[in-house]
């Protein structure tokens, strides 16, 4: 899996905005869904990915929630597209969303733009892999 550390490259006008990894901050609804969003975020750090050893926030493949009533997608991306874990890793984070509470339902939609590159991951991330 790779990700970009530097500028992202710009998305499509039809994507939403990636989720800053070094913060709260999503991009949902905002408001009303924003301390969910943010349970949610802190529910996501307890994942790692299983070929990298870093949480999936830190590692900046959270691009963000979209919400309808209590149910909740969240847009996400793998470091590389062929990764073998995306099925199991998928299964396991929609289950740690519907753990949330005000969590309804949850999916968990792969997106491949604007791809990863490591300049996503948060300053922590960066700092464990010497790119700060």
């Amino acid at each position: 899996m790779s990700e970009d550390v530097s500028s992202p490259p710009a998305a499509p006008a039809s994507a939403a905005p990636p989720v800053p990894a070094d913060s709260p901050g999503v991009t949902g609804q905002g408001g009303a869904y924003a301390e969910r969003e943010a349970n949610l975020l802190a529910e996501l750090k307890k994942i790692y990915d299983p070929e990298i050893p870093m949480n999936i926030v830190d590692l900046g493949l959270i691009y963000g929630f979209d919400w309808t009533g209590d149910d909740v997608v969240l847009r996400m991306t793998l470091t590389a597209p062929g990764c073998p874990v995306a099925g199991i890793l998928a299964d396991e984070i929609k289950a740690a969303l519907e753990k949330v509470p005000g969590v309804h339902s949850a999916k968990v939609d792969m997106i491949w733009e604007p791809p990863w590159t490591p300049e996503r991951m948060s300053d922590f991330a960066k700092r464990q892999f010497g790119y700060a």
